[in-house]
């Protein structure tokens, strides 16, 4: 059919329209009648940050980009609506006098000079995905435009115009174009970017900036040109405008976190916008830092980091790899979840078990010498041995030899059941821990080692991390006490930083698996938790490379974009002693069940034993508690309720703290490790 056939067959419809009630109620029915498109139009999934911002979006099933459209600049709904239909607010679907114009130009000059369709009928083509040209078609976008102004709200025809808006290629819909030309949101354009995106859909193949830009920037300059002339913008603002060039390259969607954006996908599905803790300006940084620290470091290595607020529990930042689309370098693997060996950065729980067992404490001696468990010798990892040393020192130049003692006077068992406590699940090569699990015979993922490391942070209770908001809590079991958390910190933030790095509080620990395949640290200050992860997701060795020199420096230069936060101070039950004021039994460490050459001496002739208050005693007191001793070895340390209050004090009485009414526990120990308690109570 000719374009003027085609224009007198809408006006004599539009004349029918017009006509006596009886057709009128006719044609009501045949409206009333039409067979609805499915109107609940699917678009891609998307992923946001704490911010709302767009860290990652799907495809729809098809593979078009189309997104809910949001919020849109109003000066683009201006232009839109001077452009296409000046009068969508006031029509029911069909402009009468545009198709009338629309025809009667056509007729008098032999072609389409002006359109008559409407947005609602644009709409209509748009979802049934229609013939243009063909009149059965047009009276089909005439029908359904008519019925769907019946069943829906202008706001609502205008969503779905915004969202299904053909823009070239596989791009539907405002948001989608304006991230693809100009990567940003559509919530704020200039005119001349509002100006592109209201003439592109008119022909979306043909006036592509990135290939026909003459056709693009001629179709934009009409939009500006007829946009001065209603008034919408000045004739200064579109005579700059239609100087600016039109985009000539199509932008990569936003494509942050892409991993764990998948990972979200999938385990939310049908939903279609995933909101998300985490921090966009630091997710760009950790991406960032994992890309530079294996750019020139040899093919198939990649990089992964998790970085949280242990208070809350939310997740910040994380990185999968260090470009999750090569191929090369298994990017499409998830690494802050691939089972790895930890190598030397489970060793601080077991020194925190110790703590908190009264096993040892930090400034215990202990030797780093040859020793078998069994048909096992274990090496240090340099294969040197440095005698007596405290266990401070032991942690801090991650010494081998001690922790395996420590683990095996503790039990394996127990080394796993608090690390499960923690939230640091373990994959074991067998069905029982052994006590090279301490030295890192075993797999952990980066997001569990973070995990632990929150706990450490927060006194010894774990935390569940996490990237949703609001999902994170406390896990139900302490990994052990604040007092043994504490110290186990206070040793970790006297590790020497990076060379280069700047100096601030941190507690961190580097690791490095057997066969260098694995370099890893993981540190914390008063507010964040960080792991770092560098390797070959293949399990290929990487020859000379150590958690110090490779992941240490990212951690560092991670924590750089934060603010710092100081570590806590020590609780009021530690103990900060240098060796030779610490109990007896603690000055060296011996496995229990093995008497300390420190302790075989004959027994004092007097026996340490409070005289005041008495076991047993009731107490009527405001005061301060006086608490008295007798025999043992002076000097005495007196604690309440477990708690040290008066500390290697030369005389063996003094005056503590009244804890308050109720039921309380004396203690006092003297040089030789000697305690005597009372259970009293005060009134």
């Amino acid at each position: 059919m000719t374009s003027r056939r085609l224009a007198l067959s809408i006006a004599v419809a539009v004349l029918v329209l017009g006509l006596g009630a009886g057709l009128r109620d006719r044609f009501d029915r045949w409206v009333a009648l039409t067979e609805m498109p499915v109107l609940d139009v699917p678009v891609g999934v998307e992923v946001l940050a704490r911010d709302g911002s767009l860290l990652r979006a799907f495809q729809v099933a098809d593979g078009r980009w189309r997104l809910d459209a949001g919020p849109v600049d109003p000066l683009f709904l201006d232009m839109l609506m001077l452009w296409e239909d000046r009068r969508f607010a006031d029509h029911s679907g069909v402009d009468l006098r545009a198709v009338l114009r629309a025809g009667l130009q056509a007729a008098r000059h032999g072609r389409v000079v002006s359109g008559g369709s409407t947005l609602s009928m644009q709409v209509a083509r748009l979802i049934e995905q229609g013939p243009v040209g063909q009149w059965p078609g047009k009276l089909r976008q005439i029908r359904l435009a008519l019925a769907l102004e019946r069943r829906l709200d202008k706001r609502q025809i205008l969503q779905l115009y915004l969202r299904l808006a053909p823009y070239g290629a596989n791009v539907e819909g405002i948001r989608a174009a304006s991230l693809q030309w100009f990567g940003k949101e559509p919530r704020r354009l200039s005119p001349a970017q509002a100006a592109l995106l209201v003439a592109l859909p008119q022909s979306p193949e043909t006036r592509r900036p990135d290939r026909f830009a003459a056709a693009a920037l001629a179709a934009r300059n009409r939009v500006l040109a007829r946009a001065a002339e209603a008034g919408l913008i000045s004739q200064d603002d579109a005579k700059a405008a239609m100087a600016e060039p039109v985009p000539r390259m199509r932008r990569a969607f936003p494509a942050h976190a892409p991993l764990l954006a998948a990972r979200l996908m999938r385990e939310h599905p049908g939903a279609t916008r995933i909101e998300t803790t985490i921090d966009l300006r630091l997710q760009r940084r950790a991406e960032d830092l994992a890309s530079r620290a294996v750019r020139g470091a040899g093919r198939r290595l990649s990089a992964a980091i998790v970085l949280a607020d242990h208070r809350s529990g939310e997740i910040l930042a994380e990185v999968g790899a260090a470009d999750w689309t090569d191929g090369g370098s298994a990017g499409f693997v998830d690494m802050t979840r691939a089972w790895r060996s930890p190598g030397s950065t489970l060793k601080p729980f077991v020194y925190g078990l110790a703590f908190d067992d009264g096993l040892a404490h930090p400034e215990t001696l202990i030797e780093d010498r040859p020793t078998a468990f069994g048909r096992w010798q274990p090496q240090n990892f340099d294969h040197m041995f440095r005698g007596t040393v405290s266990l401070r020192n032991a942690l801090i130049w991650s010494l081998n030899i001690p922790v395996v003692k420590l683990a095996d006077a503790l039990g394996p068992n127990r080394v796993a059941q608090v690390l499960a406590r923690g939230g640091i699940t373990l994959r074991l090569p067998g069905e029982a821990p052994g006590l090279a699990l301490v030295l890192g015979g075993g797999g952990v993922t980066l997001e569990g080692l973070a995990q632990g490391y929150a706990a450490l942070a927060r006194g010894g209770q774990g935390i569940a991390l996490t990237a949703l908001p609001g999902a994170a809590a406390p896990l139900p079991a302490r990994m052990f006490g604040r007092g043994a958390a504490w110290q186990v910190g206070d040793v970790l933030a006297q590790n020497p930083a990076p060379h280069g790095a700047r100096l601030r509080p941190m507690a961190y620990k580097t690791g490095t698996s057997y066969g260098h395949r694995d370099a890893l640290a993981v540190g914390y200050d008063g507010a964040h938790v960080g792991a770092v992860w560098l390797g070959r997701p293949d399990g290929t060795p990487v020859p000379g490379a150590f958690g110090g020199d490779l992941a240490a420096p990212v951690l560092f230069d991670l924590f750089d974009a934060l603010p710092s936060v100081a570590l806590p101070p020590p609780p009021p039950q530690v103990l900060t002693l240098p060796n030779a004021a610490l109990p007896l039994p603690l000055r060296r460490f011996t496995p229990p069940g093995q008497a300390s050459a420190a302790v075989q001496r004959p027994a004092a002739p007097d026996a340490l034993r409070l005289t005041y208050p008495p076991d047993g005693a009731e107490i009527d007191t405001r005061g301060p508690l006086i608490a008295k001793a007798q025999g043992g070895r002076g000097p005495w340390t007196f604690l309440l309720n477990g708690a040290p209050q008066t500390i290697a004090t030369a005389e063996p009485q003094t005056s503590l703290p009244n804890p308050g009414p109720g039921f309380a526990q004396l203690t006092v120990i003297d040089a030789d490790g000697a305690a005597a308690t009372a259970a009293i109570r005060l009134h």
